[in-house]
């Protein structure tokens, strides 16, 4: 049976290997060391076009441990590089940074190899199959979604894929908080509703329940099944059966809120089952062997003079020795354990099965960033050789909602907040998705309900579809009139042509910087910028007719560039699919 042929390689992935190779053959001419670290060098795009197509800072990072100046062994590198057919100029800037320009017939290669990868293109093995716990969205199991959550659900969402399509193994995981305070509030709050739906005079919800409505059905299912049993008896008789079917009936209303927005998890880990597995005492166990943990007495609250304020001997994480203003308990005064000290035993869990951690967290949990990461470096080591393994907290600002310059923070429906799922209504998934990503996470974002479906090029979900939309729409029209895409003739294309190949295969680039900075936004941002190419591109054939997509008295020249024309479809089907955006065909 004949082996499957090996699949092209992209363009600039292609110029990364090669780069090696010439790196390699100074080694073995003794112009550079054997075995420098070359994780360092990169290949990026030079902000100004006229210094070339690639830019590489390989010796000015190699020159230093290499014993020799940057330029000199930018010289020596400059004549392996020249040796390369796609090569078509090289020089060196400043101190040794190297500029290519690569041949015409390159760009026009990439062409075909986009064609060839289809989906794939831009998919990369970086990961080599290393497993990545993500964690996200993760709120407290006691209401609907709100759009508070939006953010960094999308987010981590699209950071799983995106690290899958780097090829990473991902691992996306919901942590259920059904062990704290909240989840007894919730039982009593659905109590509340039993007994309002058996008839009972209840009156209004009490000051520090739940009073939304949502609580309703559940109290009124709850009624139909166990009918007044409950409803005069002791706590102790029922909060822990309410609080387990409240729990489950909240996970269930996430579960649909989160699949309205296109977003599923692989897990869902239980608080309430980590304690009850000894987890957190296992995780303190580990730390006080390590000196980390430690039985001590709190300060007094600073600023306050409290009468009944005593001290108590706490198991204290030594947190003062990663940058903390003191040292934190895991445990409470009355046995419990503290949020940080079930959060350590939960990270410590999620480790036991991948090699890297990223949680996706609000904004307002900036505080406790340092803390956590210090117990995860400590307990990781333990069971991978003395090495923590890598954890990394992506933090995201909350979403300011606006409808006619005014803020929007009560919702028509609940009355109480904004609902995930009425938004998703309003505007529609893709809408949602996009725009999270169209600022950094940790920026603050206004949601303007009016903008974010405005037709114009001033709104990148729109401009980004409507590119997509565009292409569609020139291959249909083509089909009827006969023409069809066709790579022969690939070599007819024109320089404006080729400009935008250069920005299409700059796609695969971007895939591995975003997933090695864990940063999907950076996708999104790149197809703003391929749509706003493709667009200009367009725009000139409004004024020069040779360069129209399709050239009606050169049917060579438009089955090449409708070829063109396909494959930044593709890339732009390929982007806003790691975004979990679909891409539409008529707009």
């Amino acid at each position: 049976m004949a082996e499957s042929p090996t699949p092209p390689q992209p363009l600039l992935r292609a110029f990364a290997t090669a780069l090696d190779r010439a790196l390699d053959a100074l080694v073995v001419a003794g112009a550079l060391p054997a075995g420098l670290s070359r994780a360092a060098v990169s290949i990026e795009s030079p902000r100004d076009p006229a210094h070339g197509d690639v830019a590489t800072n390989a010796a000015m990072v190699l020159a230093k441990p290499a014993g020799t100046a940057p330029r000199a062994l930018a010289e020596a590198l400059v004549v392996e590089l020249a040796k390369l057919p796609v090569v078509a100029r090289v020089s060196i800037a400043g101190p040794g940074f190297i500029n290519l320009t690569l041949a015409e017939e390159a760009w026009r290669a990439e062409l075909t190899t986009i064609a060839a990868l289809g989906a794939d293109y831009g998919r990369s093995a970086m990961g080599a199959g290393t497993t990545v716990n993500v964690e996200y969205v993760s709120a407290n199991p006691t209401g609907p979604m709100h759009m508070g959550h939006c953010r960094g659900a999308v987010v981590g969402d699209a950071l799983a894929s995106l690290l899958e399509f780097a090829g990473h193994r991902v691992i996306r995981e919901y942590y259920v908080n059904d062990a704290g305070a909240q989840v007894v509030v919730l039982a009593r709050s659905v109590h509340h509703r039993y007994r309002q739906a058996l008839g009972q005079p209840v009156g209004e919800v009490p000051a520090g329940l739940y009073p939304g409505r949502y609580l309703v059905p559940l109290g009124e299912a709850l009624a139909r099944e166990f009918g007044d049993d409950y409803a005069d008896a002791p706590e102790r008789a029922w909060l822990a059966l309410f609080q387990a079917r409240a729990v489950g009936a909240m996970l269930e209303m996430i579960r649909a809120d989160l699949a309205l927005l296109g977003i599923r998890h692989d897990h869902f880990a239980s608080e309430a089952e980590l304690q009850a597995a000894g987890k957190p005492a296992a995780a303190e166990a580990a730390l006080r062997t390590q000196g980390l943990v430690y039985d001590g007495v709190l300060e007094a609250p600073k600023g306050k003079q409290l009468d009944d304020w005593e001290p108590v001997a706490l198991p204290l994480f030594r947190s003062t020795q990663f940058g903390d203003d003191q040292d934190r308990p895991i445990k409470k005064s009355d046995g419990s354990w503290t949020y940080f000290g079930a959060d350590l035993a939960y990270h410590f869990q999620k480790a036991e099965s991948a090699d890297a951690l990223v949680d996706i967290w609000g904004a307002d949990h900036a505080g406790t960033v340092k803390r956590i990461k210090a117990a995860v470096a400590a307990l990781t080591a333990l069971d991978n050789g003395g090495k923590p393994k890598p954890f990394e907290v992506k933090l995201v600002q909350m979403v300011k909602l606006m409808r006619a310059g005014q803020e929007v923070k009560m919702s028509k429906r609940s009355g109480d907040f904004v609902t995930l799922a009425e938004v998703v209504e309003e505007v529609g998934k893709d809408v949602v998705r996009f725009t999270m990503l169209t600022r950094k996470p940790e920026a603050p974002m206004e949601f303007d309900f009016a903008q974010v479906v405005e037709a114009s090029k001033d709104n990148p979900v729109f401009y980004v579809q409507y590119a997509h939309a565009r292409v569609c729409s020139a291959l249909r029209k083509a089909a009827e009139a006969g023409l069809a895409p066709d790579a022969r003739h690939i070599g007819l294309l024109a320089p404006e042509d080729l400009a935008l190949v250069r920005h299409a295969a700059q796609f695969p680039r971007i895939v591995e910087a975003a997933a090695r900075a864990s940063e999907p936004h950076r996708i999104a941002f790149y197809l703003a910028e391929l749509a706003a190419a493709f667009h200009a591109f367009w725009n000139l054939g409004n004024d020069r007719a040779e360069l129209r997509l399709v050239v009606s008295e050169n049917g060579p020249l438009s089955a090449a560039r409708l070829f063109l024309a396909a494959q930044l479809g593709q890339i732009i089907r390929n982007g806003l699919s790691l975004l979990g955006v679909q891409a539409v065909e008529e707009m």
